[in-house]
């Protein structure tokens, strides 16, 4: 996965701690990330229909749905697409001892197993929301934390 989704996900984390559109430069400064790459995530968040744009003055980005509406698999796929992460080459019908395409006609263990361990992480990130991830932080981290990323996403722009 790329390091996108990483972002794209402590983005949303962030934004349940405002109720107004934040821009995505002030979203890239708290992270310390690229501006331009992390626009792009937003804008894959965007079009999924997970974070809306806002124009103007006060624009910026806001979640779409209450955050215990948005698993972590959505933004996965909005970011990722929603193909497989595992795409089985065929690799046995290569080399020397190529299997023929008439021996592979059932997927072949490796290409099971990894599409098993992917709907099983899928089946995880589906049952995960951004609201999970918001309260873990708040009772894992520091009591200030949270109200730290909330005073800073609200602050006015330098």
């Amino acid at each position: 996965m790329s390091g996108g989704v990483e972002w794209a996900v402590h983005c949303c984390v962030a934004l349940t701690e405002v109720g107004r559109p934040v821009p995505a430069a002030t979203l890239a400064r708290l992270h310390d990330v690229s501006m331009s790459y992390l626009a792009k995530q937003m804008q894959a968040l965007a079009r999924a229909g997970l974070v809306r744009s806002v124009q103007g003055k006060s624009g910026g980005y806001v979640l779409t749905r209450a955050a215990d509406l948005i698993s972590v698999l959505d933004i996965v796929i909005a970011i990722e697409g929603p193909e497989p992460q595992f795409v089985c080459t065929e690799i046995r019908q290569r080399g020397p001892l190529a299997a023929s395409p008439e021996e592979c006609l059932r997927a072949c263990a490796i290409h099971r197993t990894m599409l098993a361990a992917e709907q099983a992480w899928r089946e995880s990130l589906r049952g995960v929301t951004v609201a999970d991830l918001a309260a873990t932080v708040d009772r894992e981290s520091s009591p200030e934390v949270l109200p730290a990323i909330r005073a800073w996403l609200i602050a006015p722009s330098d």
